[in-house]
């Protein structure tokens, strides 16, 4: 039987049958849980349902040395880097394992590890409210992460964090740098198959890819390699402006704190801008101002906006505080001194 090199337009419909495929069976396996343990235990388990269910697909086909369902709808068939034998079975046991347990506890492991190392967000969150933290909240590896972030010092954990969220970004940007190089070479639609090596034959007849095909491909290729380019700019730009804006926001809140310590050591009450007296009935701007009812609806009747910063709104906008207790813990972000 004939055989040549398995061309771009057959891998990936190879791969588009294999997705087809593999989705119907991770679509069974959840509705089963779904039925079996209810809405709940589904939502948590989901994506070890997607994993098992991926690795036993493959493990009837791929391991055992049969072909996959797209694999034998295009008639192409796998092979080593000698492109003259059979993939071996730890090569192929390889393979699977990059293809479907790497991507998984890769997720999880930067998720939960981001999550201990997320210094800014509010201590009072929740761990019971996100789904996404299932099986592996439950078991060693979570401890172990949470045990090594607990010994680093504050200014390493801020460095790691932002590390993982390069990681992150940097993840979907090389598989669109590897899809972009497949359409250009026509090779490894995979990166698990690109590490490992392992190509495809078809053995169809000699019949070689199409002229007109090939040459879509490779400017596909070169347009989507364009493309991530211009994605890696306006990240790039993003994470500067995040940065930034993270660093006047530090500076905003170190000054709210000195403020709210100098006002504690003074005794100062708080105090309408408009009266100067003590504040009654407090009344929030849209803005954030406080001012006494009284004098803010007044003031109100003539200008329809706040009286400190001067942005414009509607009397109806106010908002009367009601139980309002002037204290460092309780004051408005907005609030002037």
């Amino acid at each position: 039987m004939a055989l040549a090199a398995a061309g771009a337009a057959q891998l990936v419909r190879c791969g588009q049958k294999d997705e087809l495929y593999r989705s119907g069976l991770r679509s069974g396996a959840g509705a089963a849980l779904h039925g079996l343990a209810g809405a709940k235990r589904w939502l948590e388990w989901r994506k070890e349902i997607e994993l098992l269910s991926d690795i036993a697909y493959f493990s009837l086909t791929t391991l055992s040395g049969y072909q996959t369902l797209g694999e034998e709808y295009v008639n192409i068939v796998q092979v080593d880097s000698t492109k003259k034998r059979v993939p071996s079975f730890l090569r192929r046991a390889i393979l699977i394992y990059l293809h479907t347990v790497v991507p998984y506890c890769l997720e999880k492991g930067l998720l939960h590890l981001e999550h201990e190392l997320d210094i800014e967000a509010d201590e009072s969150r929740t761990q019971q409210s996100n789904p996404a933290h299932s099986l592996l909240d439950r078991n060693l590896v979570r401890n172990w992460i949470q045990k090594q972030v607990g010994e680093l010092p504050e200014q390493q954990k801020k460095t790691v964090l932002q590390i993982v969220y390069v990681i992150k970004q940097c993840i979907p940007l090389l598989r669109r740098l590897h899809l972009a190089i497949f359409y250009i070479n026509g090779t490894f639609y995979h990166l698990s198959k690109r590490i490992t090596g392992i190509t495809y034959l078809y053995f169809g007849g000699l019949q070689r890819e199409d002229q007109s095909i090939r040459s879509s491909y490779k400017f596909l290729g070169i347009t989507s390699l364009f493309h991530l380019l211009l994605t890696i700019g306006v990240q790039t730009y993003s994470f500067k402006q995040k940065q930034r804006a993270r660093q006047e926001w530090k500076l905003h809140r170190n000054l709210t704190q000195k403020n709210v310590t100098e006002e504690k050591m003074t005794g100062r009450r708080s105090r309408c801008t408009l009266c100067l007296e003590e504040r009654r009935h407090a009344t929030a701007t849209p803005c954030g101002h406080l001012f006494c009812w009284e004098c803010i609806t007044e003031w109100c009747n003539t200008k329809a906006e706040c009286p400190l910063c001067r942005e414009k709104f509607h009397p109806q906008k106010l908002i009367y505080l009601r139980h309002y207790q002037h204290g460092p813990c309780c004051r408005p972000q907005g609030e002037k001194q």
